[in-house]
């Protein structure tokens, strides 16, 4: 993979981690705020959503639905007027899920940094390992002018209370009609501002925002179902999912219908969110629902019926999608993230043909509408230092307008693939980092501020096409989740049953039960020892904050 994919792959990270709410547990206990905040005051602060119309999609964004395009523009328009700093020196960090370049005598750098009429000192560390550099950070209060702090890594430091003591306010320069002093900014999705909003205050800026995030689509081989002569599937209901399944799964050839398609099974079966209310009103997790049961009795069904891969079945997930690619599977959950033009060349030098197409939402009975609850609107979010002065905080912002230039423009081509000619050319399917532009060329400056996320494969405009209306047919089904994109401080002491542990970890109690290790009788067991080891105590926390702060 190369520095773009490896990109790619960070971001289709972030969308399956998004699509769950974002509860950052506390690291110690007595913070001075919960980090969230209340609907009243989101009305108030909500920056002024703006859409970009410099570039015209192929594909419009529909319901939430990612804009598409079949290409790369051939003329760059220009979206930031002038040069936006004012000769500033500033220190960044973010993480990097590639080879770190030297910043000596690195084009790339200096070329962007020219553009933003700035010095920035970038120091990105790697991905792998980009949790374990932050808490040191806030603790020895060593963070530099503007760092990326993911989501999913924010409990450990305490934001709801580190936000106040440590970050710069951007409340007084972004709320409301504020933001229009900064188009690209104001371009960007309001579900991804509402995801770095702490304690009624505006602190993060967000980078590849997105309104229409899920976990998984249910993916299939589309070439393979067309050579066996059924063509489009029509599923609507999980019998029909299961009677595919019996069609299609050939074991002598060493050809299963299933991956374990779990994860994908919380859609049709109603139990995507963390959180849900019942009949009555009240609060329950889905581990409490009756819905859960029926799904690991349909996913029981599958295992008992030979459709599942062998090596699925035993847990082997790092192989999962060599044998999707090789035909030894398939019908496999993956993230939106999986349908790209790299997904297409590993396919294809597996299988000649290969092409992925994923089923529509269902339910599982077949009846009613599909509903899949969306995810953050953004995972990956900046904060600038709380020390900075008006001035410096006023700079930084033109130059995140500048670093939020909307897809295809002179400004996003500049940032995301560096000089002309030096680090890249503009080939027939789009810019083309030059052999340079591979060693210093680096997705730093777009982790402090991006665009929204678009659908776009140079050179592949037929994986762009599917999955863009695929989007534009299945947004309409989101829905946003009890607690959506409210970021809530959970009391230390109540860490560990948020964390779900016995649902969630490897060999989960799911994961035994379906495979015939355990039984619906085990299953209810744990859920009554979570329940009594702080799962009810957690439950009684989150009614106090839907009672404060709403549904969503």
């Amino acid at each position: 993979m190369n520095r773009r994919s490896l990109l790619g792959a960070a971001v289709a990270t972030a969308g399956a981690v998004a699509a769950a709410p974002l509860l950052a547990a506390c690291g110690t206990s007595g913070s001075s705020g919960p980090g969230a905040a209340s609907a009243s005051q989101l009305a108030k602060i909500m920056p002024t959503y703006v859409p970009s119309k410099l570039v015209k999609p192929d594909f419009a964004s529909i319901d939430g639905s990612a804009p598409g395009y079949l290409s790369y523009p051939t003329t760059l328009a220009h979206s930031v007027p002038g040069v936006p700093g004012d000769g500033g020196s500033y220190s960044a960090i973010t993480p990097l899920w590639a080879s770190i370049p030297s910043p000596s005598g690195n084009t790339y750098y200096a070329a962007v940094n020219k553009a933003l009429g700035a010095s920035f000192s970038m120091q990105p560390a790697n991905g792998d390992n980009y949790s374990t550099i932050l808490p040191p950070l806030f603790s020895g209060n060593k963070l530099p002018d503007w760092i990326q702090i993911p989501s999913f890594w924010t409990g450990p430091l305490n934001f709801g209370q580190a936000t106040t003591a440590k970050l710069a306010d951007l409340t007084p320069y972004l709320a409301g009609d504020k933001i229009r002093k900064y188009p690209n900014l104001a371009a960007i999705f309001p579900a991804a501002w509402q995801a770095g909003i702490w304690n009624d205050k505006i602190y993060g800026i967000p980078s590849f925002g997105s309104e229409f995030t899920v976990g998984y689509y249910l993916y299939y081989r589309a070439d393979v179902l067309d050579k066996l002569g059924i063509g489009t599937p029509s599923v609507k209901s999980a019998n029909d999912l299961l009677d595919l399944g019996k069609e299609i799964n050939n074991p002598a050839k060493k050809q299963w219908a299933f991956d374990d398609i779990w994860g994908y099974l919380y859609q049709p079966f109603g139990m995507t969110s963390t959180w849900t209310a019942n009949a009555k009103g009240d609060l329950v997790s889905r581990y409490e629902t009756e819905n859960i049961i029926e799904a690991m009795n349909f996913e029981a069904k599958v295992i008992k019926a030979g459709l599942m891969n062998p090596d699925s079945i035993a847990g082997d997930t790092g192989t999962s999608k060599q044998r999707f690619y090789s035909g030894q599977m398939l019908i496999m959950p993956d993230g939106q993230g999986a349908w790209n033009w790299s997904d297409v060349q590993s396919g294809t030098a597996a299988n000649k043909g290969y092409v992925r197409m994923a089923f529509p939402f269902f339910t599982a009975s077949g009846t009613g509408t599909p509903a899949m609850p969306l995810g953050n609107g953004a995972t990956y979010l900046s904060y600038l230092n709380k020390s900075l002065s008006p001035s410096q905080i006023e700079e930084l912002l033109r130059i995140a307008n500048y670093l939020a230039a909307p897809f295809g423009t002179y400004e996003y081509t500049l940032v995301n693939y560096g000089a002309p000619d030096v680090d890249y050319t503009m080939g027939s399917n789009g810019p083309v980092l030059t052999a340079t532009g591979n060693k210093q060329v680096a997705s730093t400056y777009s982790f402090l501020a991006a665009p929204i996320s678009v659908d776009s494969n140079p050179g592949y405009p037929e994986v762009t096409r599917a999955s863009s209306v695929f989007a534009q047919q299945n947004a309409r089904y989101g829905y946003k989740p009890l607690f959506y994109d409210l970021n809530v401080s959970v009391p230390s002491n109540l860490a560990a049953a948020n964390a779900f542990t016995p649902f969630t970890e490897t060999a989960n109690i799911m994961y035994e039960v379906v495979r015939g290790r355990k039984t619906i009788a085990d299953y209810r067991a744990t859920v009554r020892q979570w329940q009594a080891s702080g799962g009810n105590a957690l439950k009684r926390f989150y009614e106090s904050v839907r009672a404060k702060y709403g549904d969503a």
